[in-house]
Order: structure tokens, then sequence, then C-alpha cells
């Protein structure tokens, strides 16, 4: 493995235990601030992902599919960051605080809306990750070095696509509410 696929690792490490830390520090130690800086670290980590992508990419390195995953790494934690934390902090109150009710599984017309809201974060992390793609192949200014950007932009796009076609078809057919007995 690469160093850009070891600082993804380590990143999503990082992002990991700054979300775990910030809801100890906030529910167990009462440490509201405290858990708000935590949680304010998981952007850091992703600049620093972005920072040391650029970096090899500036030292001469051709891109690899790693590269291209820092770039959807940073997009997709931009745009669901605040709802990971929120989720990660529902399941902290559920299943370790026992504060909260575990929520009502979505069916429905209400799934379906949920989801396409999902599909919408999707989008955004492709425009933030495509864009970033882009940005470091004007920054390389080497078509060969940059072209498994390309490519990695272009499966994505199928990707968003197909998300896409799956959401709708939830409001077409709406997903089943199933009672277990």
């Amino acid at each position: 493995m690469n160093g850009i696929a070891w600082a993804i690792v380590i990143c999503e490490i990082l992002f990991w235990v700054f979300i775990v830390s910030g809801l100890v520090a906030r529910y167990i130690g009462k440490k509201e601030t405290l858990g708000l800086v935590l949680f304010a670290m998981t952007p850091l980590v992703d600049l620093a992902l972005l920072g040391l992508t650029g970096y090899d990419m500036y030292r001469g390195s051709t891109a690899t599919m790693a590269h291209g995953i820092a770039a959807i790494y940073i997009g997709v934690s931009i745009a669901y960051g605040k709802s990971m934390i929120r989720w990660a902090d529902d399941q902290f109150c559920f299943y370790i605080l026992k504060t909260k009710k575990k929520p009502a599984k979505k069916t429905g017309l209400a799934f379906a809306k949920h989801d396409f809201v999902n599909w919408l974060r999707h989008l955004l992390a492709f425009m933030i990750g495509a864009g970033l793609l882009l940005i470091l192949t004007i920054f390389v200014g080497n078509a060969e070095r940059t072209e498994a950007f390309g490519q990695l932009i272009r499966v994505w796009s199928l990707v968003v696509g197909l998300d896409l076609l799956i959401t709708l078809s939830y409001f077409i057919w709406p997903r089943p509410n199933r009672h277990t007995a």
C-alpha cells in the first residue's frame, strides 16, 4: 500500500476517534465545549489528507486510485460529516447511555424522501470530490500523470447516476412497512 493509501486509513481512524472522543466528552465527561472541539477536529483531518495528496502530486507522483480516493473521502466527509455525527450521537445515546429510543425505520414516502436527501448529499460529495480532482489535474498540469483522475470521475458519475435511479425507484415502489411479531 502506498503512502496516500495509508494516509486515508489513518484519516478514517482519526475521524472516528474524534467522533467517539467528542461523544464521550459530551455525555460521559459532561464537557460540551470539549466535545464540540473534538468534533471540529474532523475537518482538519480532511485538510491534512488534502495537503498530503497535493504535496505527493507536487513531488512528481503519478496519480493512483489512492490519490483519487483521497478526494472522494474528503467529498464524502464534508457532505455527510454532520449527518454521520448526528447518527453516531443517536447510536451513542441509544446503545451506551440508554437515553433515547431506537429510531423507527422509515418506510413509504418518508423513506423515499430521506433517501433523496441522502442522494443530494452524494451529489454534493461528488461535486466536491470531482472538483478537487479537477483542481489537482490543473495543478499538476500533466495529463499523463493525472489520467487516473478522469477515469475515477467517469466511474463515480456512473455510480451517482445509478444511485439516483435507485432513489427514484423508492418513489415508484415505496419501501413497505414490515412489522415483525
